[in-house]
């Protein structure tokens, strides 16, 4: 095998591995991370036309898949740790990762629609900001764990993976599931993944393919009012403060090296295209 193949894989399966444990962790969206890494349109191929775009792109696919599982299944469980012993810093560093991204995004955004208005990404941005504030700052419901209950949660987690922004294990923790959910998932408890997958199937067989639509039809709008979600994604995992300076100075680090590592990958990514 090539040198330049297997870069490009150890690169896809690093994106699924990012992806995977954005898509568990509380605060940080999968959706959002597919949009950084660019793969958030071939994606939506993928969830209308499986079969199709599977075959077309199945070296891009196989190894982002194995990455995405590893970080889903078990090291999302580590980062979770990091998350429970120093939320702040674990929050910097997928903040960095966005960051990082940012840049790129616009560059996208600008050469899809430059004739085009920016105020579909300033609503999008405001709009996007308030519903996250409601929803960080909603009472919790606590829902009785059951297959209906996880039937939901798949419902919503697809949702996310369609609306970048949109993180579904933060609205399952005011619901009272995300701790059973994960510990189900961590435990390859078949009780709790076969109706989160059922969940996650019927989501994107509802949505996926609207979601394709829009892109094909309205692609500079949808561009704009995506980057508007995750930007606004990025700002509400950002801490207000931190306990100690020493704290502040470890955050700032890592968000330093997410930031870095998101550019080195960005330039990784548009060699992998030239």
């Amino acid at each position: 095998m090539k040198p330049r193949v297997i870069l490009k894989s150890l690169l896809y399966a690093v994106e699924g591995v990012l992806v995977g444990i954005g898509a568990i962790l509380p605060g940080v969206s999968g959706g959002v991370l597919c949009v950084a890494f660019g793969i958030y349109e071939p994606m939506m191929a993928l969830l209308t036309h499986p079969v199709k775009s599977f075959k077309a792109s199945y070296p891009m696919w196989i190894p982002f898949l194995i990455g995405w599982t590893l970080g889903f299944v078990f090291l999302a469980k580590a980062v979770q740790i990091l998350f429970d012993l120093a939320p702040q810093i674990a929050l910097l560093l997928f903040f960095g990762l966005i960051c990082g991204t940012l840049p790129g995004l616009f560059q996208t955004a600008q050469k899809r629609g430059p004739d085009h208005s920016w105020t579909p990404f300033t609503l999008s941005l405001a709009l996007a900001y308030l519903l996250f504030h409601l929803l960080e700052n909603g009472a919790a419901a606590a829902i009785a764990p059951s297959f209906s209950a996880y039937l939901f949660s798949g419902l919503l987690w697809g949702l996310s993976l369609i609306i970048p922004g949109l993180s579904s294990s933060s609205v399952l923790i005011f619901l009272g599931l995300y701790a059973p959910l994960t510990a189900g998932i961590g435990a390859l408890d078949f009780t709790v993944i076969a109706p989160f997958l059922i969940g996650v199937a019927g989501s994107v067989l509802l949505f996926a393919r609207l979601a394709a639509a829009l892109f094909d039809r309205h692609c500079a709008v949808m561009s704009q009012i995506v980057l508007g979600f995750v930007i606004a994604s990025g700002l509400k995992i950002l801490p207000a403060s931190f306990e100690t300076w020493t704290t502040g100075l470890a955050a700032l680090g890592c968000f330093a090296a997410g930031f870095a590592l998101a550019r080195a990958m960005d330039r990784a990514k548009e060699k992998r295209a030239a």
